[in-house]
């Protein structure tokens, strides 16, 4: 279930995802299992692309809050608006803003798909949705952003099982682990919600306390 070269008019989608990677100055492991191999591009080249990309400038407080924010939005897939809906809904719930939208982003059903190993990336995660190959509850959703609860079960179609999507995916997911918040049945291919996620088990390269300081300004 790789996540394969798409080229569309010569632009190539795994020289895009990496080029987000070498923007950040960090691996945001937006290509899955590429990202822990030599191919990874900030094995080779860990500057930011571009001629003058070996020399780094000078960030500005504004500019590092915003780099967080893009990073974030990068890593879990999602646009700057559907982004800022999401804090404002953290913002109005009780708690700590940056925990609240930590936790929003966490329990999309593309990231939990992505979590359970069903997918290598988010963004293979999300064809998935779209694509109708996934069942919550048995019941087929098609929303990337549907909000996983306690108790839901997530797992592949029965008729999509035969796809090539998801060949050798049993041998994948022997040495797969997944996150305490959630468990997962490796003969089944079943998914099961344990608990809501916690900070600790939040494992992403963004501080989020930047990224609640930049819409706070």
């Amino acid at each position: 279930m790789g996540a394969g070269r798409v080229n569309l008019g010569g632009f190539n989608m795994n020289e895009a995802s990496c080029k987000k990677c070498r923007r950040a100055g960090q691996k945001l492991f937006l290509k899955g299992e590429r990202c822990f191999t030599p191919k990874c591009a900030m094995v080779k080249k860990s500057y930011p692309p571009g001629i003058h990309g070996k020399k780094r400038r000078t960030v500005s407080e504004y500019g590092a809050q915003l780099a967080e924010k893009q990073k974030i939005c990068q890593i879990y897939n999602i646009r700057e608006r559907q982004f800022k809906r999401y804090f404002r809904e953290a913002s109005k719930e009780k708690g700590v803003i940056g925990d609240n939208l930590s936790k929003k982003l966490e329990i999309r059903l593309d990231n939990v798909i992505f979590r359970l190993g069903f997918a290598e990336s988010r963004s293979n995660a999300r064809q998935l949705v779209n694509h109708g190959h996934i069942l919550v509850n048995n019941k087929k959703t098609n929303f990337p952003s549907f909000g996983i609860k306690p108790k839901d079960v997530i797992k592949i179609k029965k008729s999509s099982l035969n796809l090539g999507l998801f060949k050798n995916l049993k041998t994948k997911l022997k040495k797969f682990d997944v996150p305490k918040w959630l468990s997962l049945d490796k003969t089944k291919l079943e998914g099961k919600v344990i608990s809501w996620p916690s900070q600790k088990d939040i494992n992403i390269p963004v501080d989020i306390r930047m990224i609640v300081e930049y819409y706070s300004r």
